[in-house]
């Protein structure tokens, strides 16, 4: 019996999704954060537990035939991929990639096309004539154009100011003060730590209070729309004529975007788990046989 094991570790949450050689979904797993920026330490532990999580129902033995396909956010970071290839994970072989290459896999099926994926974080990977080329994903704050986290930096700067009287209160500021007790001091003191994943927290708030018609959250999102327009622009003029975005900040986005630029988008094949797995080894599949 072989078994393929795939792993989308992400900005905000780390999922495994374990299949038998005909598909079927046998096991799963999911844990916090699980990108390079957490440190090597931190990232075997994730990766370990949901490892663990999603083969618990195998034998010892079993459990040493598992190939492993791990999409790592941030796996670029000097050091990260020696050291997971040094790792050992209890497993028969672990196949290292980004999450953006794990997501295209799953989106277009291993051939060419476009994808832009919209969670903590942001970024866009292009396959043209089976050449890949990356768009953005330089991290945050500097990047992640149009992200969650994005967004969530948005809110907080807005909050600050209307604490201070420099810009006028809206229901969005008010929101998000009352998570710091509306006082200026917490909110610096959360900020000290704060990550992708806190700001990104924050994505959902934006989001409804733009959908309710806060000015402030509509601005915010409109300019998060507008980077995402930018980035399948320059995607469509490279010639790829599949572009799928991804991630779980997506849905809410896309009805933000211009009828013509959503004219340019296709729905996914499958999502990052299916091309993880594809990456450990299993054979073409449908989406649907995959879950």
């Amino acid at each position: 019996m072989s078994f393929f094991l795939g792993i989308d570790a992400g900005g905000s949450n780390c999922r495994a999704r374990l299949v038998d050689a005909s598909g079927r979904v046998i096991g799963t797993g999911q844990a916090g954060a699980a990108n390079a920026g957490i440190g090597v330490d931190a990232l075997r532990a994730v990766l370990t537990d949901v490892i663990a999580q999603a083969t618990e129902r195998l034998s010892p033995a079993e459990k040493a035939t598992v190939r492993v396909g791990m999409g790592i956010a941030g796996i670029r970071r000097p050091g990260i991929r020696a050291a997971l290839e040094a790792t050992d994970f209890g497993v028969a072989a672990v196949v290292l990639a980004s999450d953006a290459q794990i997501a295209h896999l799953g989106a277009h099926g291993g051939g060419d096309g476009a994808i832009l994926i919209l969670g903590t974080g942001s970024a866009a990977l292009l396959r043209i004539d089976g050449q890949e080329v990356a768009l953005g994903g330089y991290g945050f704050p500097v990047s992640d154009e149009g992200s969650g986290a994005a967004l969530g930096l948005s809110a907080v700067r807005h909050a600050l100011r209307a604490l201070d009287g420099r810009t006028r209160h809206t229901p969005l500021a008010d929101a998000v003060a009352a998570l710091f007790d509306h006082d200026v001091l917490k909110a610096v003191a959360w900020m000290a730590t704060a990550g992708p994943r806190d700001y990104g927290a924050l994505a959902p708030i934006v989001m409804d209070h733009a959908d309710a018609d806060d000015p402030i959250a509509r601005s915010i999102v409109e300019d998060a729309a507008g980077h995402v327009e930018r980035f399948i622009e320059t995607i469509v003029a490279r010639g790829v004529t599949r572009c799928t975005l991804v991630g779980g900040l997506a849905p809410r986005l896309q009805p933000w975007l211009r009828v013509r630029t959503v004219a340019h988008l296709c729905p996914p094949m499958g999502d990052p788990l299916d091309g993880a797995v594809r990456l450990a080894g299993l054979e073409s599949r449908s989406s649907d046989e995959l879950r």
